[in-house]
C-alpha cells in the first residue's frame, strides 16, 4: 500500500486527490490549517515551524514512511500595489511562506527521508498556469510563487532522478474551486471564459485526475514535466 501525504486537502482539488487516491487504496494524511477529520494533520503554514511538525506527525501517522508527497496547499489572495507598505509586505511573505517556502521544506524532509532509507520516493507539486504566464497587477506574489514552484520541481527531478527520486508538477488555469470563485467574479465571470477556448474552467477532479496519475502511475522518464491543466488558455 502506498503511503501519501497531501497537503491542503480539506477542499477542492486537494479534497478530490485525496479521495481519488483512497479509492486507489492508497493510505492518505491529509493537512489542512485547521484539523478537519481524522485523517488530518492542522498545520499553519504561515508559521515557519508548521511544515516540520506536519511531516513528523504524518510520518507518525503513516508508521513511519512516506512514498508521495503531494504539495497541493495553496493562498489565492489579491494583494493591490497601492496598498501600505507593510500591508503589502505581509501579503507577499505569508503567500510565499504558504505557496513555495512550505512546499520547499517538505520536499526536502522527503527527500532526506527516501535518501535515508535508499527507497524510491515523488513528489507531485500543483503549480499553476500564472507561473508561466504571469497573472494580474494584484497577484505579483502568486505568480512569483507558482513560478517559483515550477523551478523548486525541476531542480528535484535534475537533482535526484539517479536515486529514483521523481518530481511531477501539474499547472491548473482556472479551477472551479473556493480559492478561484471569488477571482472569476471579479475578472467578469462568464466574460473570463473568452480567455479560454474549452469555453469553461476545470473541475478539481480533473486536476486531480492529473495529479493522482503523476503520484501512482507516471512512468519514471517523465520526471520533471510539466503538465498543464488550462483549456488551452495558455499553451508552450
Amino acid at each position: 500500500m502506498v503511503h501519501i501525504l497531501v497537503t491542503g486537502s480539506s477542499r477542492g482539488i486537494g479534497a478530490a486527490i485525496a479521495a481519488q487516491l483512497r479509492r486507489r487504496g492508497a493510505r492518505v494524511v491529509g493537512h489542512a490549517s485547521n484539523k478537519v477529520d481524522a485523517d488530518m494533520v492542522a498545520a499553519d503554514f504561515t508559521q515557519p515551524v508548521a511544515p516540520q511538525m506536519l511531516w513528523g506527525e504524518a510520518l507518525e501517522n503513516l508508521d513511519g514512511r512516506i512514498d508521495v508527497l503531494i504539495n497541493n496547499a495553496g493562498l489565492f489572495e489579491a494583494n493591490p500595489l497601492g496598498a501600505s507598505d507593510i500591508e503589502w509586505l505581509d501579503k507577499w511573505e505569508d503567500d510565499m511562506r504558504i505557496n513555495l517556502t512550505a512546499a520547499a521544506q517538505l520536499s526536502r524532509f522527503a527527500v532526506q527521508h527516501w535518501q535515508e532509507r535508499g527507497v524510491a520516493g515523488r513528489i507531485v507539486h500543483i503549480a499553476s498556469r500564472a507561473g508561466h504566464r504571469g497573472d494580474s497587477p494584484a497577484h505579483w506574489h502568486y505568480a512569483a510563487a507558482k513560478g517559483g514552484l515550477l523551478a523548486l520541481h525541476k531542480t528535484i527531478a535534475r537533482g535526484y532522478a539517479a536515486q529514483g527520486i521523481l518530481s511531477f508538477a501539474v499547472a491548473p488555469g482556472f479551477t472551479d474551486t473556493d480559492m478561484a470563485g471569488d477571482y472569476l467574479a471579479s475578472r467578469g465571470g462568464d466574460g473570463l471564459l473568452a480567455d479560454i477556448p474549452l469555453g469553461r474552467v476545470a473541475t478539481p477532479d480533473e486536476i486531480a485526475t492529473v495529479a493522482v496519475f503523476c503520484a501512482l502511475d507516471a512512468p519514471p522518464s517523465m520526471t520533471g514535466a510539466v503538465i498543464d491543466a488550462n483549456g488551452a488558455s495558455y499553451v508552450r
